[in-house]
């Protein structure tokens, strides 16, 4: 049950982001949006999010993990409350500002309570593979119910239906988690201020990138920003004797691969849900119920296929994983990149769909396992962090390279015109990620490899 309730949470936090996308056209049209406007529904919450993620995560390490997820929980329900019953553009913006704040709080603390709560090795590889299948399909579980609920009740239900649920948890968390043990330390104020406003200027560059190009004013302004501010937080952390992000937790071979590999293929599944997404609506003409179901092949054969990863890792250890799973991301982008005007759902986009499930499914969960491997309890808060942030950074950054592509090919009134060179582009920023994982996951990782190697609970 306690294992349940945290990965109701992560569920609900992972569905957010993208839960409100299929809404967008009703959310315009009730609250009047611009164009341009209307892009912040999403982008408010990737900012807040994205930004205080690593601080969220050091904050639970000093004091306590189940106080700071619930507080991150209280945060997010009231904010999902306040979204849901908006009556302007400005106050569902804010709202949405909050709910990032909520779950970047309450985010790190669900893998680093995964962790630290198993018993033994095996509890913990099937806390992992259970928080990668449910992270994994919660984008297009947040697609599908998205659909559902626009459809039949109203754009709102997409926000107010986090209340009840944030509500349990928070009732639940209390009596079936016990407090992690706090490492009593001064927060690191500087390193706090650098990192959370280089990450949202980081995030902001990638999103401006793709909204207005990548060499804007703004769009470089915060890239400069981001720059300055990162090294500023890097420069800190090497010389404080209690940093918000110990550096060597980075110096390990197989976790830095990791953390690039997890940030390249997300990036690819950002942007296939981003594309395909649009795709469904503008050229199948399918609506917004009818788009978030298409999507259950996808979220149904990730679930599916994280069932069977713990024992392969167990056997192969997790650089065949990875890199099959790479390989068969950049199949299914080809695959994508095939789609015209003249396709139809079957076969055209369940096919490379399924691949697509099954790729990401063998790189999530080995990555994480190899991220997370050998962090001491006193740093899985940042940890945990430090791999989310990654993966919001990843996605911003592969949408807005794919929607670069993309707009550099469009041709007007025809959206498929621009599918074939950015899914290209696509394929081989995942076979790039093949390289990463063959170089960074060798043999010489024992310690990792070994620690894996301990008996997996079936699943």
């Amino acid at each position: 049950m306690a294992l349940g309730t945290i990965l109701t949470a992560q569920l609900m936090l992972q569905m957010d982001l993208l839960i409100v996308i299929v809404a967008l056209p009703q959310i315009q049209t009730e609250l009047g949006f611009t164009p341009a406007g209307l892009t912040w529904v999403l982008n408010a919450f990737a900012l807040a999010f994205g930004g205080l993620l690593l601080l969220g995560g050091r904050l639970g390490d000093i004091y306590g993990q189940v106080r700071v997820f619930r507080i991150g929980i209280a945060i997010f329900v009231a904010a999902s409350l306040v979204g849901g019953l908006a009556g302007s553009a400005s106050v569902l913006i804010a709202a949405r500002v909050l709910q990032g704040v909520g779950a970047a709080l309450a985010g790190p603390s669900v893998l680093a309570l995964i962790t630290t709560m198993a018993r033994d090795e095996a509890e913990r590889n099937r806390g992992l593979s259970l928080f990668i299948a449910v992270s994994s399909v919660g984008a297009s579980a947040g697609l599908i119910l998205g659909g559902a609920l626009t459809d039949l009740a109203s754009w709102r239900w997409s926000l107010l239906i986090n209340v009840p649920v944030g509500l349990i948890v928070l009732l639940l968390i209390g009596s079936l988690v016990e407090e992690t043990r706090r490492k009593p330390a001064r927060l690191d104020v500087s390193g706090a201020v650098t990192a959370t406003f280089g990450s949202v200027a980081l995030v902001y560059g990638f999103l401006g990138a793709a909204d207005h190009g990548w060499f804007a004013g703004n769009t470089l302004a915060s890239f400069g920003a981001a720059v300055v501010l990162l090294a500023a937080f890097l420069y800190t952390e090497k010389r404080i004797r209690e940093p918000l992000l110990d550096l060597s937790l980075l110096r390990n071979r197989r976790r830095a691969g990791g953390l690039v590999v997890m940030a390249m293929i997300v990036g690819m599944n950002f942007s296939m849900l981003f594309l395909i997404v649009q795709y469904l609506q503008q050229v199948l003409g399918f609506g917004s119920l009818v788009t978030g179901l298409a999507f259950l092949p996808l979220t149904a054969t990730v679930f599916v296929a994280t069932h069977f990863i713990p024992r392969l890792i167990a056997r192969f250890g997790p650089r065949p994983l990875m890199t099959g799973g790479t390989v068969l991301v950049a199949a299914s982008m080809l695959g994508f990149a095939a789609l015209d005007d003249g396709g139809v759902y079957v076969p055209f986009v369940i096919v490379p769909m399924i691949v697509h499930a099954i790729g990401i499914a063998l790189v999530f969960v080995p990555g994480t396992v190899a991220i997370m491997d050998g962090v001491p309890d006193e740093h899985s808060g940042a940890a945990s962090g430090l791999l989310q942030m990654d993966q919001q950074i990843g996605g911003a950054l592969g949408i807005a390279i794919i929607a670069a592509v993309y707009a550099g090919e469009a041709v007007p009134d025809d959206f498929s015109a621009g599918l074939g060179a950015a899914f290209v582009v696509g394929a081989v920023i995942a076979l790039l990620a093949t390289l990463v994982t063959l170089v960074t996951n060798g043999a010489k990782s024992r310690r990792g490899k070994d620690n894996l190697r301990q008996p997996v609970v079936h699943l």
